[in-house]
């Protein structure tokens, strides 16, 4: 699994990119085909970031990421 750091998650927002990426525990996920993140934001939440910490306030638990594909890791 390819290695990304922050700088390189955070084109990948939607609008740097057309990439749509968010990081959960250091996994990279692509959520590009995602209707729930169109335009790179998910309810408050902004793509291109590590959204671990926010999870605690998520209606879901870490399932979710099984819906998407790992991509990488965040180093």
């Amino acid at each position: 699994m390819q290695s990304y750091t922050r700088q390189q998650l955070a084109l990948r927002n939607g609008q740097d990119k057309p990439e749509i990426w968010i990081a959960y525990q250091g996994i990279i996920y692509d959520v590009t085909a995602s209707r729930l993140w169109k335009n790179g934001k998910h309810y408050e939440h902004w793509a291109g970031q590590d959204l671990t910490e926010e999870l605690v306030d998520a209606p879901h638990t870490e399932k979710v990421f099984g819906r998407f594909s790992a991509i990488g890791k965040l180093v």
